[in-house]
C-alpha cells in the first residue's frame, strides 16, 4: 500500500511542475531577443531552443528508471538543485553565450525531477484521488507555461538574462527546500528483475500505447494552438494583443478544466477511454475551426476564440485522465519508468504536431495544416473511443 499524503504536502510537486515548466519557456520566449541582438542565426536559435527539449526526450526515461531505483524523492531534490546550480552558473560566469550551455543544463536537470515529481503524485495518493492530483498538476505547469513568456521577459527587460536566471536558481533552490521538508520519503519498492524483453512488451502494451498517444496528440494540439493560432489571427488582420488574449484564453481553459476533469475521474462521472477521446475531439474541432479563419477581422475573432474554447478544453481533458489512467494501471515499482517513458512521448507531440502543421501549410495553406492536424487526432480519438483502455502492463 502507497503512502498517502495530505493535500497540502503535494502542493511542493505541483511546485515543481511550474518550476519546468516556467523554466522552459520563461528562456524560450525571450531568445528571440537574443537573436535580434545580433548573437546568434536563426539556425542557432533553433538549436537554443531544441536543446531543452531534447536533452529532456533523451534522459527523462533514464531518470525515471532511477527513481525507481532508488526512490523518487533524492531524484527529486537532487534535479531540482541541479536546476538551480545551472541557473546560478550561468549568472556567476556573466556570459551570454553560455545561454546554450545553460539551457542544456536545465534540461537534463528538468529530465530528473520531473518524471520524480510525476511518481511521488500517484505514489504519494490514493488511487482514488489521482484523477484530482494529476488535474493540480497540470494546471500548475500550465500556469508555468502561461505566465513564462511574459514574466520572462520582464526580468530580462529589466535587468538582462541574469536576473531571469538569477530568478529561475531562487526559484528552484526554494522548491527545493520545501520538497525537502514536505515530501514524506518514498523508499524503492521491491520488484521482479524486468528485462529488456519484458520492458519492450510493457512498453508497447495497449493500456500504455493509448493514454501515451492521447497525451501526445493533446500536446501537440496546445502547441500548435499557442503557436499557430496567433498566425491565423494576423492573416485575419487581427492585432497582437487580440492574438495574445486568444492565446492566454487557450491556456487559462486548459488550466482551469484539468482539476475539473480529475474530479470528475475520481467521482466516476469520467472513463478514461471515452473522457480522452472526447477531449481528443475536442481539441480536433477547435483545430478545424481555426482551419476555416479567413481574412475577416469579425469572423476571425469569432473562429480563434472558440477554437481556443475547445482545444483549452480538450487538452485539459486529456491530460489528468491519461495520467491517472497509466498511474493506476502501473505497478509502483515502475511508476518512475512509465512517467519518463510517457513525458517523452508528449515531448514527441509538443515538437512533432508544430512540424506537421508547418509542413503541410509550407505545401499549401495553413488551414490545410490546422485541417490536417484535426483529421489526425480525430481518427486518434475514434480508435480510443472503439477499444477498452486497458491497463498498462504490469510485467
Amino acid at each position: 500500500m502507497s503512502e498517502q499524503v495530505r493535500p497540502g504536502r503535494a502542493a511542493p510537486l505541483f511546485a515543481a511542475g511550474f518550476v519546468t515548466a516556467f523554466g522552459a519557456h520563461s528562456v524560450a520566449a525571450s531568445l528571440g531577443g537574443f537573436t535580434a541582438a545580433g548573437h546568434a542565426s536563426l539556425l542557432a536559435l533553433g538549436l537554443l531552443l531544441a536543446v531543452y527539449d531534447g536533452a529532456e526526450i533523451v534522459l527523462k526515461p533514464v531518470f525515471g528508471a532511477l527513481a525507481d531505483r532508488i526512490g523518487p524523492r533524492p531524484v527529486l531534490l537532487g534535479g531540482l538543485l541541479a536546476f538551480a546550480a545551472a541557473s546560478a552558473a550561468f549568472v556567476l560566469a556573466d556570459n551570454t553565450a553560455l545561454v546554450g550551455a545553460t539551457r542544456l543544463l536545465q534540461g537534463a536537470a528538468a529530465a530528473a525531477f520531473s518524471p520524480a515529481a510525476g511518481a511521488l503524485v500517484a505514489r504519494l495518493q490514493p488511487s482514488a484521488r489521482h484523477g484530482r492530483a494529476f488535474g493540480s498538476y497540470g494546471a500548475w505547469k500550465g500556469l508555468g507555461y502561461t505566465t513564462g513568456p511574459l514574466l520572462g521577459g520582464g526580468l530580462v527587460t529589466l535587468g538582462g538574462y541574469r536576473l531571469l536566471f538569477a530568478t529561475l536558481a531562487v526559484l528552484a533552490l526554494a522548491v527545493a527546500v520545501w520538497a525537502a521538508a514536505a515530501v514524506p520519503s518514498a523508499p524503492p519498492l521491491p520488484k521482479i528483475r524486468q528485462t529488456i524483453a519484458d520492458l519492450a512488451r510493457r512498453l508497447t502494451a495497449v493500456g500504455f500505447v493509448r493514454p501515451t498517444v492521447a497525451l501526445a496528440g493533446s500536446t501537440a494540439a496546445l502547441s500548435v494552438g499557442v503557436g499557430f493560432l496567433p498566425v491565423a489571427g494576423h492573416h485575419a488582420g487581427l492585432p497582437p494583443l487580440a492574438t495574445g488574449a486568444v492565446v492566454s484564453l487557450l491556456a487559462l481553459v486548459a488550466a482551469v478544466v484539468q482539476p475539473w476533469a480529475g474530479r470528475a475521474r475520481d467521482a466516476g462521472r469520467i472513463g478514461d477511454g471515452p473522457g480522452m477521446a472526447t477531449g481528443l475531439l475536442l481539441a480536433a474541432a477547435g483545430l478545424g475551426v481555426a482551419a476555416f479563419t479567413g481574412d475577416s477581422q469579425v469572423t476571425g475573432w469569432i473562429t480563434l476564440v472558440v477554437a481556443a474554447l475547445a482545444v483549452g478544453a480538450g487538452t485539459g481533458l486529456v491530460t489528468p485522465l491519461g495520467f491517472a489512467h497509466l498511474a493506476a494501471n502501473t505497478p509502483q515499482e515502475r511508476l518512475g519508468q512509465t512517467m519518463g517513458a510517457a513525458e517523452v512521448g508528449r515531448e514527441f507531440g509538443d515538437a512533432g504536431g508544430p512540424l506537421l502543421v508547418g509542413a503541410i501549410a509550407a505545401a499549401a495553406t495553413l488551414g490545410a495544416g490546422l485541417g490536417g492536424l484535426a483529421v489526425l487526432l480525430g481518427a486518434s480519438a475514434a480508435l480510443l473511443a472503439r477499444a477498452r483502455t486497458s491497463p498498462a502492463g504490469k510485467a
